[in-house]
């Protein structure tokens, strides 16, 4: 029997964003829907009851009434940077040697409306530009973190085209590029050695507010005592006041929910 040639050349860590995405939804509830629409025949309230509370999981997880409810009781994500915590920021020649640090969030290897060279996913672009909107404010240096993937392979790098969307789109240059990172724990590490190098005795780290608890207590671990980390977030998930909308299913709360729903596995799995 001839093995698959995909699954022949997949390395171990290949298999991290597979099982990341098995554990999830949809996947993970249509893996319990299958077993339980074939089994319906012979124990048919059992298969049902599974449906039934699979679809209202469905539902649930795809309302952005939960990604409020995800962010604000188990994430807990810190505040966003204030003015005035900006204003204490602003490069001057007795400021503590400070970075801004942007963190990676995948790559497009071809995009085709750009003559087919590589760019940075929506996700990324929003933590660049903040970034950058960051450094213009507070006059600070600027690096990006960010590799190939676990299941990017070859290719450029997310840092490099990240340096290169600066300098053509904002016109800023940066600084450090830290471009061997496949995750988190990797950004923090290659980082700060980086960093540390380099004479910064302070990151002010830019990152999703959802990912910053994960990135945040892997830099802490990684700067150890000598480098200080402030959090500097993006896109929260804010909500006022409930509406009939919040409860009902939509790509935008399934988008949120799933992406929460990664970085409360990676919290308590210490990733």
């Amino acid at each position: 029997m001839e093995s698959n040639p995909v699954l022949t050349l997949m390395l171990p860590g290949d298999w991290k964003p597979v099982l990341s995405a098995l554990i999830q939804p949809p996947a993970s509830l249509l893996l319990i829907i299958g077993p339980a629409l074939l089994l319906q025949r012979r124990h048919r309230a059992w298969a049902a009851t599974v449906i039934g509370l699979c679809c209202a999981l469905l539902w649930l997880l795809s309302c952005t009434v939960t990604a409020h409810w995800l962010q604000e009781r188990w994430l807990r994500p810190p505040p966003a940077l204030g003015s005035q915590q900006r204003s204490q920021l602003h490069a001057g020649p007795d400021q503590v040697p400070t970075a801004i640090v942007v963190l990676g969030a995948g790559l497009h290897k071809r995009a085709p409306e750009y003559g087919d060279r590589p760019t940075l996913t929506q996700q990324a672009m929003v933590r660049l530009r903040y970034g950058v909107w960051l450094a213009r404010q507070t006059g600070l240096p600027l690096a990006y973190s960010g590799g190939r993937g676990w299941a990017q392979g070859d290719g450029p790098s997310e840092a490099e085209t990240a340096a290169q969307i600066a300098r053509d789109e904002a016109g800023i240059a940066m600084k450090w590029l830290e471009h061997d990172s496949r995750d988190t724990r990797e950004n923090a590490s290659g980082t700060v050695a980086m960093l540390r190098a380099a004479g910064v005795r302070r990151i002010v780290l830019v990152t999703h507010a959802s990912h910053m608890p994960r990135a945040l207590r892997a830099f802490n671990e990684a700067a150890g005592s000598d480098i200080a980390c402030l959090p500097a977030a993006v896109a929260y998930t804010t909500q006022d006041d409930l509406e009939v909308l919040d409860w009902l299913p939509s790509a935008q709360g399934f988008q949120q929910v799933h992406a929460l729903l990664h970085e409360l596995i990676g919290l308590l799995a210490g990733a």
